[in-house]
């Protein structure tokens, strides 16, 4: 961030799989691994690369008792549902498919469900309605997801 008394980094460990990658990745435009394959060998700047104008928000669904003990091993539904909602991607973090190939949990973090929109409120709107679609036992997540972001706030 360029501030009057120079450049400050705010955060660098951004990883993927990470909420905060899922929300800017979405929004890109172009290529990321022609953007990667062009770092490697010094050529980025002739890799077109933009940004949407668009928002996104991605919600975190976690197990019961995270960040503490959990049980693993409950069946998801609903990932699909969620994702007919136009602008909503379901990432999985903690998952797996057990013997009977079923989605079932296996980490704290089970899910990220991010939605992008053309305001931050519909992007918001959108993510807690996709959250809404998805079950499984012991699921819980924040609901104060950019609420900070949007008071005081008539669009983002």
């Amino acid at each position: 961030m360029l501030t009057e008394d120079g450049p400050k980094v705010l955060e660098y460990n951004a990883r993927f799989g990470d909420p905060e990658t899922q929300v800017v990745l979405p929004r890109m435009r172009g290529d990321l691994v022609e953007a990667f394959l062009a770092c490697d060998d010094g050529t980025l700047d002739r890799v077109d690369i933009g940004w949407g104008d668009d928002r996104a928000v991605s919600v975190v669904l976690t197990s019961a008792g995270y960040p503490g003990s959990y049980e693993r091993g409950k069946p998801i539904s609903g990932i699909e549902d969620a994702e007919t909602l136009d602008g909503v991607t379901v990432y999985h973090a903690g998952t797996r498919r057990d013997g009977g190939g079923r989605i079932v949990t296996d980490g704290g973090r089970v899910l990220d469900v991010t939605a992008v929109a053309g305001s931050f409120e519909d992007a918001r709107n959108l993510a807690y309605q996709a959250c809404d679609r998805i079950s499984f036992e012991g699921k819980t997540y924040r609901h104060d997801i950019g609420i900070k972001a949007i008071k005081g706030r008539t669009s983002l």
